[in-house]
């Protein structure tokens, strides 16, 4: 999941959702009086996020199961501290704030979530253990894509382009299972030729009030909104802003 090439792809022609979700992030931790603690990212990626909270201040300790998104992380932002993953396994530390940013909660794997509905229980499991890590008053902020993602039947298929890649994209979703399967196929430009790589990834369909739920049976405070400050998010995503009470 996101080797070489889909990571540079991802880096240089998507980092978009990170970056202007940052600001928002920020000024929900400065509302807290959250100021200079660790923030913990799961799914770090190319360390977009990181970069903007350590030059606020914050150490950073990011943690993902793409090693070519890390290699990049690492670049961008030495000061960091980064890990290579699962984040439903990673040994959570104490800090102030745990972020998520871009579905990664959706994300799963054979691994992951095991046959016969594993994905609740290991989404609850996730959430006791960062109740348990960040310090009272701390946050845990994330996004999540919901059903619905496609509004026509059938496959959808789309293609974005940059200087030297190609990415054409085949997303389905099965409504029943609450499932989106995405089929990428990348072409980048490598020593004056173009390099095919193909990846599938899946992901599983949450209500964002049904996460609430679970967010407040592990001792959260929610709010659910559609944006980080100004930044609004695609139809059928929310943000959940998971408050520990003091």
């Amino acid at each position: 999941m996101y080797r070489q090439d889909l990571a540079y792809i991802h880096d240089t022609g998507h980092a978009d959702y990170a970056i202007k979700s940052a600001p928002g992030i920020l000024a929900l931790l400065a509302q807290q009086a959250l100021r200079g603690g660790l923030i913990v990212d799961l799914g770090c990626g190319s360390g977009w996020s990181a970069q903007a909270f350590t030059q606020t201040g914050y150490p950073v300790l990011g943690v993902d199961q793409s090693e070519d998104l890390l290699a990049i992380a690492r670049r961008r932002v030495p000061q960091a501290t980064f890990h290579r993953a699962s984040l439903y396994e990673y040994p959570i530390p104490t800090c102030q704030a745990v972020t998520s940013v871009g579905e990664c909660l959706n994300y799963r794997s054979e691994q992951d979530f095991p046959p016969l509905g594993g994905s609740q229980q290991l989404l609850t499991s996730l959430f006791q253990r960062i109740f348990q890590a960040l310090i009272p008053g701390g946050l845990f902020i994330f996004d999540i894509a919901e059903p619905g993602q496609l509004t026509t039947p059938g496959a959808v298929k789309t293609f974005t382009e940059g200087d030297d890649w190609l990415v054409l994209v085949e997303k389905a979703e099965d409504p029943v299972r609450a499932v989106l399967t995405r089929r990428i196929i990348t072409l980048r430009r490598v020593n004056n030729t173009y390099r095919r790589d193909d990846e599938v990834h899946t992901l599983q369909l949450y209500p964002a009030s049904t996460i609430a739920k679970q967010l407040e049976q592990s001792g959260f405070e929610v709010q659910l909104t559609t944006c980080y400050g100004d930044f609004v998010l695609p139809p059928a995503h929310s943000v959940l802003i998971a408050h520990k009470p003091t």
